[in-house]
């Protein structure tokens, strides 16, 4: 399927204002008593998370009525023929329970087998990335005019700062490749969800590894490390898709890339 073709401008700015403004719904509920609920697969969910998605959705129907989306919280068509819009509400809702500024909202659009355009807003920072497909990858806070995003020219695995969000996510074979991982790079830490991946756009760190995600956690983060001149795979370096098995690593450099792909043969 080819992709369809939109205004850059146009299509940007709506997915950065609508996402900003799901941002400023979930952040009202934000360190405030809210009741959590357990899903299926073991992750926390409130109403806030809910209420988010079902205004994204709103936003998303009247402004392209002809368009798909698929949610984190209300599901959807995964592999449509037209346009595909990937909400994820609270990214981190973990964080978001536990008072924790690092959650973020996340909006990609996927078109023609690829994702096109993301956003990560965050929202109790006041900061925000988009990316899109040819257009560039921009980071803008609260005090900062929209700039463009770079990676650093990381290439050696002994340089590199290392993100990872939980080493309790990977199964027992991941973890020896993550603690290899560790041992080998100038900084590891922990924590972070969406917001290390805007780190790495902008050149603050230079490689996360995850497992066990879904599209609605990572398609909108493939346009905004790609254009900030990253790259994002699975663990067989395969591009990310609607069917990849949730096993992510970003990498700011093809050498840093290779190296860490190396240590995740598992």
């Amino acid at each position: 399927m080819e992709a369809t073709q939109y205004p850059s401008l146009e299509i940007a700015g709506f997915a950065q204002d609508v996402a900003r403004q799901a941002g400023m719904l979930a952040l009202e509920s934000f360190r405030k008593p809210v009741p959590v609920e357990t899903k299926a697969d073991s992750s926390p969910v409130t109403e806030a998370d809910r209420q988010t998605e079902l205004f994204l959705r709103a936003a998303v129907s009247e402004r392209f009525p002809h368009h798909a989306i698929w949610g984190e919280e209300f599901g959807g068509a995964s592999e449509p023929e037209c346009p595909l819009w990937v909400i994820d509400p609270i990214d981190g809702t973990r964080s978001f329970i536990t008072g924790s500024p690092i959650w973020g909202t996340l909006l990609a659009l996927f078109d023609g087998g690829k994702p096109r355009l993301g956003v990560i807003e965050m929202p109790a920072l006041n900061e925000r990335w988009v990316g899109q497909k040819e257009t560039g990858s921009w980071f803008s806070d609260k005090n900062t005019a929209p700039k463009a995003c770079h990676v650093r020219p990381c290439k050696n695995i002994s340089e590199a700062r290392f993100y990872t969000t939980s080493p309790r996510y990977f199964t027992t074979n991941e973890r020896g490749a993550i603690e290899q991982i560790c041992d080998k790079v100038d900084i590891a830490r922990f924590g972070g969800d969406c917001y290390s991946y805007g780190m790495l756009a902008l050149g603050q760190i230079d490689l996360v590894v995850e497992t066990r995600l879904q599209p609605y956690d990572y398609l909108a983060l493939v346009p905004i490390i790609e254009e900030a001149g990253g790259i994002i795979t699975d663990w067989a370096g395969a591009p990310l898709g609607l069917r990849s098995d949730g096993r992510v690593i970003a990498a700011a450099t093809p050498d840093l890339h290779a190296a860490a792909l190396e240590m995740l043969k598992v």
